[in-house]
């Protein structure tokens, strides 16, 4: 349950269309909708401002059936990440509305309630890292943020990136996925003025040890003003990005 749902049904008793039992019924699963198998934490859109999400990757096609429905009937929309194609179809057969991003494996019902404060640029290195960046991109879009896509401006060919510095310099926060030594991050953060979430990616040779190498690359960055998250978690980075966002551009707005 949402803020704006909240208020709509506390309006709803005060003008006398719902009884005080029957908004209790409805409040009765905060804060969480026990499925016996999983326990959906159906506020935490009102606690933090983030819907939670579905990790499809390893659950059973029944159990997210029983997940989607029961979110569908509770905020009307839902995110299910790392979704296998088959999962996907089953899933949209049922739910004809549904899209699925096969590159980001998101799978997604309903949308943005509203449109956010906050512009989010995804910046990808190259293009064997985007299905990391896509995940960030979907999921930041719909959470209700405009999106700017920069792909395969990795630095191997410096002038790519800076062909792109517009559209780095006008969001409000950027999202750097970069596999192989992972310094695409650094160089953004030293050219723009907006935070910068940094995304390993598990791209690379031998040496990359599964996206280890650019995970220390970013941690160890020069520039300041990078937050990094795990090795490719494309919805993590857009979470943080978009509670930066929010807050940023909350506070600044008189």
């Amino acid at each position: 349950m949402n803020p704006d749902q909240i208020k709509s049904l506390l309006q709803a008793v005060a003008a006398g269309d719902r009884s005080p039992d029957e908004a209790l019924g409805d409040l009765a699963e905060l804060p969480y909708a026990d499925l016996g198998f999983a326990k959906l934490d159906l506020h935490r859109e009102l606690r933090n401002g983030s819907p939670e999400a579905v990790f499809g990757e390893g659950k059973e096609l029944e159990d997210l059936m029983a997940i989607v429905d029961r979110l569908l009937r509770a905020h009307g929309r839902a995110l299910i990440t790392r979704l296998r194609p088959e999962a996907a179809a089953e899933i949209s057969s049922a739910h004809p509305e549904a899209v699925y991003h096969e590159r980001a494996r998101i799978l997604t019902l309903g949308g943005a309630r509203e449109p956010l404060p906050g512009a989010v640029t995804v910046a990808a290195a190259g293009t064997s890292d985007l299905g990391v960046a896509e995940e960030a991109a979907v999921c930041a879009a719909w959470f209700g943020h405009k999106v700017e896509r920069c792909y395969d401006v990795g630095i191997a060919g410096l002038h790519r990136l800076l062909g792109n510095l517009p559209a780095l310099r006008q969001a409000d926060v950027v999202i750097a996925v970069a596999g192989m030594d992972g310094a695409l991050p650094t160089v953004v953060a030293s050219l723009v003025p907006a935070p910068v979430v940094a995304v390993p990616t598990s791209v690379g040779y031998g040496a990359s040890f599964g996206g280890l190498a650019a995970l220390l690359t970013m941690l160890n960055a020069c520039a300041p003003g990078i937050g990094v998250v795990n090795i490719d978690n494309g919805y993590g980075a857009a979470v943080l990005a978009s509670r930066i966002a929010r807050r940023s551009t909350s506070i600044a707005s008189p």
